[in-house]
């Protein structure tokens, strides 16, 4: 967990104005940096024991495996073995999730009145330098960054499986006879599918965590003026308030994290970082990716540095990884031919994530170097565990390669017609004649000369 003076939290639920009891569960351990809301359902009280179980679950499961959870604690970007640390973090939560599952699964096999019973789970678990989410359901995760307002998590509902498939526009949602409808929960059966992400943490951050007693009332771009309050104790009591002024159908529960910029260098980590993930955006196979979509695809390039006149990678090379220019400027040649020359947000190797021809050309560095790498192993990881990221990362590589595949064909086209003009018409045979005539395929042959 961040030391006591960098981080500062408070959590709230309520059991709503219609309601008779509140289903609702959250966890707060400031020890392991664990946060969760639950939002049982079931009836007869069934879901508040699935949110009960969910939560207890998860905080036993996860306590006893502190010391995996401790080794990648203080882990950063450039740290060795951070690739391995968040992947063992990430199967842990994993495996909790699905713990709960089967234990609230095994409840209600137990008892008839309860079978059936589940409930949502959203988990945030906090590092030093990076966060570490586990997701089923709808309760949903929110990050606020200077102002900018993300949802980390996705909706498992129907409305929003509707909207996916674009059979349904979000301004008719509200029309929905089943709107609460989860296509994914804890405990209804033995196992779960649970969405993991693992992103940056930076000084100046909030979280908020919230069932959607909350989020059915309130809308994302209404967060910052009840989030950037000085007394995070005020705002989840504030927050419920609002969602019972404006209905309080269902139970309403949210907690607030804050990581206080104790160093004062909360705007200088926001633009390091916001310049990175804005230049990773902008390449051809990541365009139109959503905001947690890169952030799965950032978190596993590695920081690399090159010294000035060190060489990349040569030309004729096997290619291996994509490249992205974060500081530094880079010289593309073939042998002392200049090409030409990248600067920061640039980038190049991204064919080598489809095969391992050799390098077309050298990249040298004309200045110290700073970049993010991505190799071919890795990516094939990340698309192959990530289905949703891989179909939009894979239509962008289609796109891509159609692009040059068509710009191949208008070159060769305009070659051939100069080549073509460049024949002159009259033509004549060495021998002193005109030369031949052409004999279409089948014809007859001329007839012989008369002599």
């Amino acid at each position: 967990m961040l030391p006591d003076e960098q981080v500062a939290f408070w959590a709230a639920t309520d059991v709503g104005r219609v309601r008779d009891h509140n289903e609702d569960n959250f966890l707060v351990d400031r020890s392991l940096g664990l946060f969760a809301v639950a939002d049982g359902m079931g009836g007869h009280a069934a879901g508040e024991v699935a949110s009960t179980l969910a939560v207890q679950t998860l905080r036993s499961y996860l306590g006893a495996h502190r010391d995996v959870i401790e080794l990648a604690r203080g882990l950063t970007s450039e740290s060795d073995g951070l690739e391995e640390a968040q992947r063992r973090i990430l199967s842990l939560l994993e495996d909790a999730v699905n713990r709960a599952s089967r234990e609230i699964w095994l409840a209600a096999q137990a008892d008839e009145s309860k079978r059936g019973m589940g409930t949502t789970l959203s988990a945030l678990l906090l590092g030093e330098h990076f966060g570490y989410i586990a997701h089923v359901g709808d309760s949903r995760i929110y990050l606020l960054r200077m102002g900018e307002v993300r949802q980390l998590t996705e909706d498992h509902s129907l409305i929003n499986a509707l909207i996916k498939e674009g059979r349904l526009k979000p301004e008719d949602a509200p029309k929905v006879e089943f709107k609460n409808a989860v296509t994914r929960a804890v405990g209804v059966y033995e196992g779960v599918d649970v969405d993991t992400l693992v992103f940056p943490v930076l000084p100046g951050d909030q979280f908020l965590l919230a069932s959607d007693g909350l989020t059915g009332y309130l809308e994302s771009q209404e967060l910052p003026a009840y989030m950037n309050q000085e007394d995070v104790k005020a705002i989840p009591p504030q927050l419920i308030q609002v969602a019972n002024e404006r209905g309080g159908k269902d139970n309403i529960t949210s907690i607030v994290i804050r990581i206080v910029d104790v160093q004062g260098v909360a705007e200088e980590r926001f633009r390091e970082l916001n310049f990175r993930m804005d230049a990773l955006s902008k390449m051809p196979f990541f365009k139109f990716l959503g905001y947690s979509d890169l952030l799965k695809v950032f978190v596993k390039m590695e920081t690399v540095r090159f010294p000035k006149g060190k060489t990349i990678f040569q030309e004729g090379s096997p290619g291996d990884d994509l490249f992205l220019l974060l500081g530094g400027t880079v010289r593309v040649h073939r042998g002392d031919a200049e090409l030409a020359r990248l600067g920061p947000g640039e980038f190049f190797g991204e064919m080598a994530l489809i095969d391992q021809a050799p390098r077309s050309a050298s990249i040298s560095t004309l200045e110290d170097a700073l970049l993010l790498r991505l190799d071919r192993k890795t990516f094939f990881n990340l698309i192959r565990r990530e289905s949703e990221l891989a179909k939009k990362v894979l239509w962008n590589m289609l796109q891509v390669l159609s692009a040059r595949l068509r710009t191949t064909n208008r070159d060769l086209a305009q070659a051939r017609e100069a080549m073509t003009e460049d024949i002159p018409i009259d033509t004549i045979d060495v021998f002193g004649g005109p030369p031949p005539a052409v004999r279409a395929p089948g014809a007859a042959p001329p007839p012989p000369p008369l002599r």
